[in-house]
């Protein structure tokens, strides 16, 4: 039997969202770009680790995305690299999103860009931010699991 080989569709990952906000619920949302950004998403030149998600008249943004644009960029177009971009939820997941963005120590953080069937989705996420006490308690978790982890791998 052939193995399939699967493709990795991930474009990017907010690495330092798992460091900051414990994640609670996780959205799919589609995200509105111009030709030159998907472009520029296919070779990889996007950045979200400072990017946030803010909710205005009842529509969701992205904020602060760095998609830069390829040097080989059209001439009439003028790339502005940090536009606000649309996100594409349902009306009742952008209900949702507004009850829990206005929960106290509640944000909505961009996870990761993916590809999906040829197009591009956010998974958004229902974050609440992170003491430094909790950041420090993860840490400890996260060590004793590896030790434990290469304890049982020397005791057999």
């Amino acid at each position: 039997m052939k193995k399939k080989k699967t493709q990795d569709n991930n474009i990017v990952t907010n690495r330092k969202a798992f460091h900051d906000y414990f994640l609670e619920e996780h959205f799919e949302a589609g995200i509105a770009l111009e030709g030159w950004e998907v472009k520029a998403l296919r070779a990889g030149r996007v950045q979200i680790k400072e990017s946030h998600i803010l909710i205005k008249n009842g529509e969701v943004f992205l904020f602060a995305a760095f998609i830069n644009p390829l040097p080989s960029a059209s001439t009439h177009v003028f790339p502005d690299p940090q536009r606000t971009r649309k996100l594409l939820l349902h009306k009742h997941q952008i209900a949702k999103l507004i009850g829990a963005a206005q929960r106290d120590g509640y944000t909505l953080a961009p996870i990761n860009l993916y590809w999906k069937n040829g197009f591009v989705k956010v998974d958004v996420a229902i974050a609440k931010g992170k003491k430094e006490f909790d950041k420090r308690q993860v840490n400890k978790e996260r060590d004793w699991q590896r030790e434990k982890a290469r304890v049982m791998k020397n005791h057999q």
